[in-house]
């Protein structure tokens, strides 16, 4: 009987669209006992996981949890809740998760209208608007950072059109939360999903959601059955609720993980990690712009945590991807659907989210393209960086 050699992963540098690096503290958490998920002391550790939820999406949101699954978990326990078969869904794409959305929606058997901008721009009100009289949607569903183009949506003005027009607003935060504001109560934001393999710095496993009150509400007035029984939020209410009603067997260790996650982003304090994710942006930004590298995404509209940034002509995408991992240990993304083979995908993420990362792949792309163009590396990239972050710390 052959038996496999035990696990031993090599150490990469996590700068891709996720999964990012994990802290220290984090992966201890992953390693502490495990306990039944309905032990009293597993019970409390949900309810201080559910009040830390609240405090990062900032909302006073009564059902607010963690679904046992990934980022798209979230965003299938948002759409099967909400749409019912024949309800009218308006979806906003502008990339590849606008897409996934709508994809979820038309499996819910609702009638889905797409508005559409071209990958790497972002939506106005007036693109919304006339959408919005002519479908008369339940729900509005929009992506708030487009992981696949490094897009940033601003959502209140938004949020203010589709209120108006009597629909509920569903928004994907999985690469926001964490890494920009999120303010679900302010923007009146009624449902959101996120994940917590991007700025929140954790493995993959769950998915942060919140529903508003209205929400839940009209989960309530639903005629049929939530088609997902796992993913139905009426049962998981009763499970994360006060009653401790037995749903399912939940990742104990995963929630540890999430514990630590959270609390090290409220330890930094919120504004301070957004500003942290900022400023390494702008360094990786200065970097890359002195060694003949853009942006992708519209100007004023480009993530900080996620850096879509076009690829040199002639430079060949896979190879320097490669040469990336394997000789210097840093995973980059590439380009999804209308982006592959054009663009990089460099995250900035969470525990990611370091001026020596930052220094470290701008640095290792300046040598391959050096490599690839006959030339030897300059710095230049690298003394950019550190301009950049010498300014912005004066």
């Amino acid at each position: 009987m052959n038996v496999p050699s035990p696990i031993n992963p090599p150490l990469r540098m996590l700068l891709g669209p996720g999964p990012s690096d994990v802290h220290p503290r984090v992966r201890a958490a992953l390693a502490l006992p495990t306990v039944g998920h309905l032990d009293p002391y597993y019970l409390r550790i949900m309810n201080e996981l559910q009040q830390m939820l609240r405090q990062v999406f900032r909302t006073e949101n009564s059902m607010t949890l963690a679904i046992s699954g990934t980022g798209s978990a979230g965003m299938e326990a948002t759409v099967v809740n909400l749409i019912e078969p024949g309800d009218a869904m308006l979806v906003c794409v502008n990339g590849v998760f606008g897409g996934r959305m709508a994809d979820v929606a038309v499996r819910c058997g609702a009638n889905v209208t797409r508005v559409e901008r071209p990958w790497g721009e972002v939506f106005t009100t007036d693109d919304i608007k006339q959408a919005l009289a002519k479908s008369k949607p339940k729900v509005v569903g929009i992506v708030m950072a487009e992981t696949s183009t490094g897009a940033w949506q601003p959502i209140e003005e938004i949020s203010r059109i589709v209120h108006e027009a009597g629909a509920l607003l569903l928004v994907d935060a999985v690469t926001a939360l964490g890494g920009v504001p999120v303010e679900v109560d302010a923007w009146q934001i009624d449902a959101i999903y996120s994940g917590t393999q991007k700025c929140l710095g954790c493995p993959p496993g769950l998915a942060p959601v919140s529903f508003s009150s209205q929400a839940m509400e009209a989960i309530g007035r639903r005629r049929t059955k939530v088609q997902s029984w796992y993913l139905d939020v009426s049962l998981l209410a009763s499970y994360w609720g006060q009653e401790r009603v037995y749903h399912h067997t939940a990742p104990i260790n995963m929630t540890y993980a999430l514990h630590e996650a959270l609390r090290l982003v409220l330890e930094e304090g919120l504004d301070a990690c957004f500003a942290r994710h900022h400023r390494n942006h702008l360094a990786l930004k200065a970097g890359l712009a002195a060694i003949g590298i853009d942006f992708a995404a519209q100007e004023g509209h480009q993530l900080p945590m996620l850096n879509a940034v076009t690829i040199p002509p002639g430079v060949d995408d896979k190879a320097v991807r490669k040469s990336l991992l394997e000789r210097f240990g840093i995973e980059i993304g590439g380009g999804l659907g209308a982006y592959s083979g054009k663009v990089w995908r460099i995250g900035l993420m969470g525990h990611s989210s370091r001026e020596a990362n930052v220094l470290a792949v701008v640095a290792a792309i300046e040598q391959l393209l050096g490599e690839a163009g006959g030339t030897a590396a300059t710095g230049v990239g690298v003394a950019s960086v550190c301009q950049s972050l010498s300014s912005q710390i004066a």
